[in-house]
């Protein structure tokens, strides 16, 4: 397994040692770039909501491991045909996975609530979402904390690439979009353990991903 000191990777193919939980994953050739696509296999987008997907283990797990430091990706999201009305275009990045994938932590975007298409409120402030497996989830998060210190508003929209920066410091989070900073959290929702990290996807979103780099602070 890589260490996280200084890994990059194209993401132009499936990266060697990379496992798929709960997606597919293909090459892909998109706006300008080579690509890994991603979705949600179909048994578990026809699965159980909260138990198969929103805010599940779905990513695709690399070979790179990870606690503190900084973590880069393009990524670009939109939605399948089909997707549920309450799809927003959900791709990110999961960091700290667990051996057995029942602990990780997650940075989404929802590219449907980007100021740039100018969604109703409270959609407008929620472009960027943190969470925790298990027992955090977005709607928890939401319902604990109505002020919002989860998840924050972003000058993006679906169909472009965005380029999205996580710093992690133990218990603290920072998290940058296309160069802007947009979210800080000081006291995230799991203790920091050493894991892995991947490219994460939810229901209804056909994800890409590309120019992964991952730093040791």
């Amino acid at each position: 397994m890589a260490e996280s000191s200084g890994v990059t990777l194209p993401l132009d193919e499936l990266p060697a040692g990379a496992s798929l939980k709960s997606v597919t994953s293909q090459p892909s050739e998109i706006a300008g770039r080579t690509a890994i696509r991603v979705e949600l296999t179909n048994e578990a987008s026809g699965g159980v909501p909260g138990v198969d997907y929103i805010d599940q283990p779905t990513f695709v797990l690399l070979p790179v491991a990870f606690e503190n430091g900084v973590i880069e990706v393009d990524v670009l999201g939109r939605l399948l045909p089909g997707a549920p009305d309450y799809a927003r275009a959900f791709a990110g990045i999961a960091y700290r996975i667990t051996a057995n994938a029942d602990r990780f932590e997650a940075v989404y975007v929802r590219p449907l609530n980007g100021a740039k298409l100018n969604p109703p409120g409270p959609r407008v402030n929620r472009g960027l979402q943190y969470f925790a497996y298990p027992g955090w989830d977005f709607e928890r998060l939401r319902k604990e904390y109505p002020d919002g210190r989860y998840e924050a508003g972003a000058g993006i929209g679906p169909d472009e690439w965005i380029r999205l920066r996580l710093e992690v410091q133990d218990r603290r989070l920072s998290v940058s979009v296309n160069g802007v900073p947009v979210l800080s959290v000081n006291e995230t929702k799991a203790t920091p353990v050493r894991g892995r990290v991947g490219l994460w996807v939810d229901i209804g979103t056909e994800a890409f991903f590309s120019k992964l780099t991952v730093t040791a602070l």
